[in-house]
């Protein structure tokens, strides 16, 4: 594989384009085995950098909660779905 960029540097909207490229690496059924144990590898480690990045941007959300005035009314579940 070639020199891969760190986990930890890439956005969300990269982490998750490169984790899409990888499953469809993985589902074409064309990678050798250690191949596909080093992608497998790579992308739970990109899917667990993007589910921290969610849950960040959630708390972010839970953290502000403004009324129509600009006031902050204190925090709420954010509703996810």
């Amino acid at each position: 594989m070639t020199e891969e960029p760190q986990i930890t540097a890439l956005s969300f909207e990269d982490a998750l384009k490169e984790l899409e490229r990888i499953v469809a690496r993985l589902e074409s059924g064309d990678a050798l085995l250690d191949e596909a144990i080093a992608l497998y590898e790579r992308g739970d480690a990109l899917r667990r950098q993007c589910a921290a990045r969610l849950d960040a941007a959630q708390a972010r959300i839970e953290a502000i909660r403004a009324d129509a005035d600009g006031r902050v009314t204190g925090t709420t579940p954010f509703a996810a779905g």
